[in-house]
């Protein structure tokens, strides 16, 4: 006599975790880019807010707008 085993569907939860790790898996690529580019702008918003590397920035700015004149 043979045992028949019962087939059971993982949890919600379960569930809901394989979905999001196969969406994030899809858009691996995608997410670091968007992340990349996410990061690049906080640091550079962070060093322009800085006065001496925002002087640095905008002096070559002044360069080409006057002519090396100040």
């Amino acid at each position: 006599m043979r045992r028949q085993q019962r087939v059971t569907q993982p949890s919600l939860l379960t569930r809901v975790v394989d979905s999001v790790f196969r969406f994030v898996h899809l858009g691996e690529s995608e997410i670091l880019f968007v992340l990349f580019f996410v990061i690049s702008f906080l640091l550079l918003k962070d060093l322009t807010s800085r006065p001496d590397f925002n002087r640095i920035l905008s002096k070559k700015r002044l360069e080409e707008v006057s002519g090396g004149v100040y």
